[in-house]
């Protein structure tokens, strides 16, 4: 019976603190929402441990507020760079990136117009006085539009393209004008609302002082700034997106060929092939316009994955052969590579698996 009483009253206290954090994680989701990032950082630098809290868990619950308040706060405004900003054209501004950009821009005070398809007959009114011009079309019309851009831009206005290829564009754009110019890349997809913490490159083309308030503007948004050549880029795109797509869709393609029992093979997988069916599962989800015009984009990605499927019969070869003591020693190679970037990737997946985990159960 006393038992009985202890675990009543036990379960009166739990039910008790669970209204109390509720309340609380009310309270500070609504200052969140209010504050934006304008919060101040003392609030999220607090020693949790100070109190006896696991490590990762009370930064990990700021994170989740914080996400939550960023969809569900109003929408947020920003400075601009410029007082009197000229007007910025975005061509195909009605797509999926083009929508973004205008967004953010509009939110900084910065007048926008938008040259899509139809507009064209009209192009020379809609960038006369254009301070800015982007251009952000599919990567098979990239050229060929900023072709159509010479002799109708102001002598001084920023030309730039959002291109998930460098090199070709921003030597399209220093041909077609002869003003400032600069190539911008997005590393994320248009579903994303907000650009904080996201990462963009910047590819420096010509007149880098008058590219400078709009490369500004898009730091004030919150993105994470990387600066290098237009080739830096392509080689590390060639690896990070077009090699990264193609083995997925070729895995894909492979499970579509022998057709396993999708929901038998979820069942059985452990949480670390769940997240790697998933990613499968997510690009095919998704465009296949886009990723053909991701993976087809260049002769070099032809080439690296190329090279990448040559390199997979040495592979076989090993595993074909059985060869236990060679395969340790290749992977001991790879391990090798890698350093101390293995193990920081083992602790970040296994954070990241964790998060996921628990964002499933929390769903049930």
């Amino acid at each position: 019976m006393a038992f009985e009483h202890e675990d009543m009253t036990t379960a009166e206290e739990l039910a008790e603190i669970d209204r109390e954090l509720a309340r609380l994680v009310a309270r500070r989701l609504e200052i969140a929402r209010r504050l934006g990032r304008a919060a101040p950082a003392e609030a999220r630098q607090a020693r949790p441990e100070a109190v006896g809290l696991p490590e990762g868990l009370y930064p990990a619950i700021l994170s989740r507020i914080a996400r939550e308040a960023v969809k569900t706060g109003p929408t947020e405004k920003f400075p601009a760079t410029v007082s009197e900003p000229r007007p910025v054209v975005i061509i195909g501004g009605n797509g999926g990136m083009g929508r973004g950009l205008r967004s953010h821009f509009e939110r900084s005070g910065w007048p926008v117009r938008v040259l899509d398809r139809s507009d064209w007959p009209r192009a020379a009114e809609i960038l006369e006085g254009a301070g800015t011009v982007i251009v952000s079309v599919p990567i098979d019309v990239t050229e060929a539009t900023i072709a159509r851009l010479k002799g109708l831009m102001p002598a001084d206005a920023v030309l730039a393209d959002v291109t998930s290829v460098k090199t070709e564009p921003l030597h399209a754009m220093l041909k077609a004008h002869a003003g400032p110019v600069v190539g911008l890349h997005p590393m994320f997809g248009p579903d994303v609302g907000s650009y904080a913490g996201q990462v963009f490159v910047i590819c420096p083309g010509r007149d880098d002082a008058a590219c400078e308030p709009l490369v500004k503007q898009i730091a004030l948004w919150g993105a994470r700034l990387c600066e290098c050549t237009a080739e830096q880029h392509d080689r590390a795109m060639s690896i990070i997106q077009a090699l990264r797509h193609f083995t997925t869709y070729a895995y894909g393609a492979f499970l579509a060929k022998i057709h396993p029992d999708l929901a038998k093979i979820v069942e059985l997988s452990s949480p670390i092939y769940r997240l790697e069916l998933d990613m499968v599962g997510r690009l095919f989800a998704q465009d296949p316009h886009l990723y053909a015009d991701i993976i087809l984009a260049s002769p070099r990605n032809t080439e690296l994955i190329r090279e990448y499927v040559e390199s997979l019969w040495n592979e076989l070869i090993v595993i074909s052969g059985r060869d236990r003591n060679e395969f340790i020693r290749r992977f001991l190679d790879v391990r090798e590579f890698f350093g101390d970037f293995a193990q920081a990737c083992l602790r970040d997946s296994g954070a990241m698996l964790r998060a996921i985990q628990e964002e499933r159960e929390a769903r049930k």
